[in-house]
């Protein structure tokens, strides 16, 4: 299942959950800047292809899922800043947002998402 989104905007659907405003990061250069030196995020981005992160020079504590190829997640996680994520094997995306909003959109493991690029 080849997803060939871009950078950009979109909004992610939680399946029996909420909608969420959605920064996609594609390419190198976006996905290393990720949501480094920010002090909040409005709605969630989407780091692909990636299967780990890291909070290094972050200023917020944030939410990470981490998503199949299917884009179910398999497993959430809220990391403070200063820490380095295990991969994981399976996980194909990874989604973060600030932390403890993900639980309020119904992400959780099992729950499949729907990234709308717009």
């Amino acid at each position: 299942m080849g997803r060939r989104w871009q950078d950009g905007r979109g909004e992610l659907v939680v399946h029996g959950g909420a909608t969420v405003p959605l920064e996609i990061a594609t390419s190198y250069r976006a996905r290393t800047r990720g949501l480094l030196g920010r002090d909040a995020v409005h709605g969630a981005i989407l780091l692909s292809p990636a299967n780990s992160i890291h909070t290094f020079r972050m200023r917020i504590p944030i939410d990470v899922a981490y998503l199949d190829q299917n884009l179910v997640v398999i497993a959430v996680r809220t990391m403070k800043p200063g820490r380095l994520g295990a991969p994981r094997v399976r996980a194909r995306h990874v989604l973060e947002a600030e932390a403890g909003v993900m639980e309020g959109w119904g992400v959780r493991v099992g729950v499949r998402v729907t990234v709308e690029a717009g």
